[in-house]
């Protein structure tokens, strides 16, 4: 749900977090304006890219503001807030709706947990329906065609069919990959950009191919465990294969960024040339940050955070996930006592403890340590110092 962009706030930086809370805050409220309160259960991290874009690339409107004030709200702890207006985070909210909409669907066709029983996949089946048909109209609204998001979740069950081992894994992506290269190509057109509408959608076919990729290598393990379908396993794709893709697509997408003129693109390179590969490395396990606590040596002080002796962080025990609906049942307890975006709590569907959106973000993942300085330096990344929130 919470899609594979997920930065923490050592990595942004004080500003660059209040631009993300800014959208954060514009999508749930663009769902809840449009669509109702239940629609903000489809708020998610990749979504809000669309909004980012589209801030963007976005001129300055006449009254010279791309915000505005938002009152109190029980997911803030009652505070105001600045947040994301306009076109941007109504695509958004519309992309979100069709894509929660077509991952229902998908939980429900594999009869995940509760939603093997039959009454329960009816109930879950008009969600999606009301859920599909609100993106569509949410789209019509903003000149953006949903119809292509659709087709691409349509074709995708018929290609997953077809899979076998020797086809190859982007087979299966494209239709993520199409579905993505629309809905990021839109952003320059809302924003009166026509130059950046091909670059956009190569950056968006190459996102939505990591996405599906990474989606399948995180869920590679629990899915052989219950013989759900992968495409990784059905396609005989090993990880080396995987993370080649996944690296060349990250690459392709730091590329086509520097084909769109941007009228301050601060966050969104640092959520796609930099977040990016930290996402990579957290789905292949291994390390995504560019500043790690020493490692242990003879000539650290004993008992020290490097030194011999020194006590070793407890794994975590692992805890089964949550399915679908139970998730969903959790997560409105948690929105309802403000706990999700203002306190500590256990994510939903995989139970790991987390921190609020407003307070932090969470930073067990990433491997910084806490660090405050632990991003690549942009001098490789060809931002040109692009003040992205880190210290090169």
């Amino acid at each position: 749900m919470f899609g594979i962009v997920r930065p923490c706030r050592h990595r942004l930086g004080e500003r660059l977090k209040n631009e993300w809370m800014a959208h954060l805050c514009g999508l749930c409220l663009a769902l809840r304006s449009d669509h109702g309160q239940f629609a903000r259960v489809v708020t998610n991290y990749d979504g809000l890219l669309v909004s980012v874009l589209t801030e963007a690339q976005a001129l300055a409107p006449e009254g010279g503001r791309l915000r505005r004030t938002a009152g109190p709200c029980p997911l803030r702890g009652m505070r105001t807030a600045s947040v994301a207006r306009g076109e941007g985070a109504r695509l958004a909210a519309a992309v979100s709706l069709v894509l929660a909409s077509a991952k229902v669907r998908d939980h429900v066709a594999d009869g995940d947990g509760l939603l093997s029983r039959a009454p329960v996949a009816l109930a879950a089946r008009r969600v999606a329906d009301r859920w599909g048909r609100a993106g569509a109209r949410g789209g019509a609204v903003v000149g953006f065609d949903t119809a292509v998001l659709l087709d691409a979740v349509d074709r995708q069950s018929g290609i997953e069919a077809l899979a076998e081992p020797g086809t190859p894994v982007l087979a299966v992506t494209e239709p993520t990959e199409t579905a993505t290269a629309a809905a990021f190509a839109h952003t320059a057109v809302l924003a009166g950009r026509p130059g950046n509408v091909e670059p956009l959608a190569e950056a968006g076919r190459l996102f939505g191919r990591l996405a599906h990729l990474l989606d399948a290598v995180e869920d590679r393990e629990a899915d052989a465990a219950s013989g759900a379908w992968n495409p990784l396993t059905a396609t005989g794709t090993s990880l080396a294969e995987a993370r080649r893709l996944a690296d060349d697509a990250v690459h392709g997408i730091r590329l086509a960024l520097r084909e769109v003129e941007f009228s301050d693109g601060r966050l969104a390179h640092r959520l796609l040339v930099h977040e990016l590969p930290a996402s990579v490395d957290r789905a292949f396990g291994t390390a995504s940050c560019g500043h790690r606590p020493e490692a242990a040596g003879p000539y650290a002080p004993p008992g020290g955070p490097a030194g011999p002796g020194a006590p070793q962080p407890p794994e975590p025990p692992r805890r089964d996930r949550r399915g679908l609906l139970a998730g969903c049942a959790v997560w409105l307890g948690l929105a309802c006592t403000c706990q999700l975006c203002c306190g500590t709590y256990e994510d939903p569907w995989t139970r790991e403890r987390k921190e609020g959106f407003c307070s932090s973000y969470d930073c067990a993942d990433c491997g910084c340590d806490g660090c405050c300085n632990c991003c690549d330096c942009c001098d490789s990344c060809g931002c040109d110092g692009c003040n992205c929130g880190c210290d090169c």
